[in-house]
């Protein structure tokens, strides 16, 4: 018996780019049968298209560009330069471990922590709305929320508030995700570089206006406390020690001086009114150089409290009017078309 005649091989066709490309005309040839269909399939699109342009929702975007100048936390200094020329990055080497140092910065600006207290901050001047309320009522969360009201009442977060209820804390968190997953962006410009720029895109120009600002003022402030807390309480332990120093110092001086003047009124005869005045004058001498020597140690520490204090400097800031983004029409129309003639087509394919 031949082996070739009872292999249970199934039979393969030779591959054939040819064969391919004449299936594709002839469901061309077939899609194109039914022009009327497909061009209200087009149409369809064209005014669905239209009508997305028309209902899109307007947003805004605050751009603004700051460098962080921190000589303590320069990283390799020259080396770290040189290695940049070639592609390698020493950001994290030689002490450069500050706050924002770094990649450290793009972590900082979506803690919660910060986006919190920047949605605390006031909206209008009278401080009656903050920006936690504004956003609210843009995206209508205000409604959205208001089944969940006991009372039935629109849920308010007030300016500087640090104790809120379950459902304020609940909208809260809503808010700060939406933010942070949509709507804020920050990126480091050139990673040789210190400028960092950061994008908020929201539906209300004020609020992307401020809350862009004021993040980065909310992201500085921790930042230099943070950067300084250390050098700052040693500082104000210093300056308070030397004050009560300074005012003992005083009150021996002018015990000193009236011993003087006591002595020179009494008899010589008497030896404890010498006593007294040299126990006077040790005591103020020893004061005194201890105050001497606490001055100068608070010196010392003012001068590494203004070396090691960083400067966060705004570049450019997000100026009225803001950038307007919004679906255009010729987009979403030609979009729209597109979507429709596929969409008509796979049908009548699938259908065939």
């Amino acid at each position: 018996m031949n082996r070739e005649t009872n292999s249970s091989y199934p039979y393969e066709p030779e591959f054939s780019f040819k064969q391919i490309v004449k299936g594709w005309l002839r469901d061309l040839k077939y899609v194109y049968s039914f022009k009327k269909q497909l061009g209200i399939a087009v149409l369809a699109g064209v005014l669905l298209g239209a009508a997305l342009a028309w209902k899109w929702p307007v947003t805004y975007t605050a751009r603004l560009t700051f460098v962080v100048d921190d000589s303590k936390s320069a990283g390799g200094g020259g080396l770290a330069a040189l290695a940049g020329q070639f592609g390698f990055n020493l950001d994290g080497i030689g002490g450069g471990s500050g706050v924002l140092a770094g990649d450290n910065v793009q972590e900082l600006l979506r803690s919660k922590r910060l986006i919190k207290a920047t949605l605390l901050t006031p909206y209008d001047t009278n401080g009656r709305l903050s920006l936690a309320d504004k956003y609210s009522e843009v995206y209508k969360l205000d409604k959205k929320w208001l089944k969940y009201s006991p009372d039935n009442k629109r849920i308010y977060f007030p300016v500087g508030g640090q104790k809120f209820s379950r459902l304020q804390d609940s909208l809260l968190q809503e808010i700060n995700k939406r933010v942070v997953e949509d709507e804020f962006a920050i990126a480091k410009v050139d990673k040789k570089l210190g400028f960092f720029e950061v994008n908020t895109v929201m539906r209300d120009e004020r609020l992307a206006q401020l809350f862009c600002e004021r993040m980065i003022k909310q992201a500085t402030d921790f930042y230099i406390t943070t950067k300084t807390s250390r050098l700052r309480n040693n500082v104000r332990r210093l300056q308070t020690r030397a004050d009560s120093i300074g005012r003992i110092l005083n009150k021996k001086t002018y015990s000193a001086s009236a011993a003087n003047q006591q002595l020179l009124d009494l008899n010589p005869a008497y030896v404890s009114a010498n006593a007294n005045v040299e126990v006077q004058e040790r005591d103020k001498m020893v004061l005194s150089t201890i105050f001497s020597e606490t001055v100068q140690n608070l010196e010392v520490s003012k001068t590494m409290l203004a070396q090691e204090t960083p400067t966060v400097q705004v570049v450019d800031e997000p100026e009225l009017p803001l950038k307007k983004n919004r679906l255009k029409y010729p987009v979403a129309m030609v979009a729209g078309a597109l979507i429709g003639l596929f969409l008509m087509a796979a049908y009548k394919l699938l259908m065939k």
